[in-house]
């Protein structure tokens, strides 16, 4: 029993004396020197590199890619064929059409000579005339539609990306193919409406990338479209990037635009900071 009070006092006892003394111990304070240094005010968005000219090419209506360049990271020319789709019912349909064309324009020759000899009425004629038009816009309208199922580069440059697959099936306003300058290469970034006002062409961009977590990137603000987007509040901002950055295409980055530089500005700490008041330690404590 007595050893069983012993250890009682030899555990809890130092215990409870430790707690005390973290309960009423005076509060730990880190203070820091403030320092006078160059602050600078940002504008803050998230970024996407882009060419500064591409352009991508989608399929007009749904089909079955039947044939492709296979020309990922190579160069082409404007209305190089990067892809083939199944036009197989399209062309089916002009034959017929061609055939009706045929058949009309036949038709308007026979109520022609009908007409010159007097035995056929002006309305008759201007019928067939009709119909042989319409016809030749049916085999025009399909001869496109065929047309427009093989896809082509829309301008030179090189095949940024190829997303067509031999078998799949092709849907409209789908992108297959991005074809671009590989350089020069621009950042494009939504900034906020409460935001825009303050940038301005020419400024100095500073930018952040996962890729290159130790490296600071610069750009300048290139252009902002005059228009903003409403829904999102934002205006599309577009920043111009050295032709020796490090960054591609696709990749996403931290923007910072400098809006404004003060030198020998008074630098604190963030933690010393409460709203508007400044925490300093007098002689007497810790006071505001």
């Amino acid at each position: 029993m007595r050893r069983a009070i012993l250890v009682f006092f030899l555990v809890i006892v130092p215990a409870a004396a430790l707690g005390a003394w973290w309960a009423f111990a005076p509060a730990r304070v880190e203070t820091a020197q403030p320092r006078r240094g160059e602050i600078a005010e940002l504008v803050y968005a998230t970024g996407v590199v882009e060419p500064e000219r591409w352009a991508q090419v989608s399929p007009l209506s749904r089909s079955r890619i039947v044939e492709t360049c296979d020309c990922e990271g190579q160069e082409v020319k404007k209305g190089d064929v990067l892809a083939q789709l199944d036009a197989s019912v399209e062309r089916a349909t002009l034959l017929e059409l061609e055939a009706r064309q045929e058949q009309a324009s036949r038709e308007l020759e026979r109520q022609l000579r009908l007409m010159e000899r007097n035995v056929i009425a002006v309305q008759d004629v201007e019928r067939a005339r009709s119909e042989a038009a319409q016809a030749d816009a049916s085999v025009a309208a399909q001869t496109a539609r065929i047309a427009n199922l093989t896809l082509v580069a829309p301008a030179d440059g090189v095949v940024l990306r190829d997303d067509a697959e031999v078998g799949e099936i092709a849907e409209p306003a789908v992108a297959l193919f991005w074809v671009g300058q590989p350089k020069p290469l621009i950042v494009t970034a939504e900034v906020n409406e409460e935001d825009i006002l303050k940038v301005e062409a020419e400024q100095r961009v500073l930018l952040r990338s996962d890729a290159f977590p130790d490296q600071v990137l610069e750009a300048i603000v290139a252009r902002i479209t005059p228009k903003g987007d409403p829904v999102s509040k934002t205006f599309r901002v577009r920043f111009e990037l050295p032709d020796d950055t490090p960054v591609r295409i696709g990749m996403t980055v931290d923007v910072n635009v400098v809006v404004r530089v003060a030198e020998g500005a008074l630098l604190l700490s963030a933690a010393a900071i409460d709203g508007d008041a400044v925490m300093v330690v007098t002689g007497g404590g810790p006071m505001e």
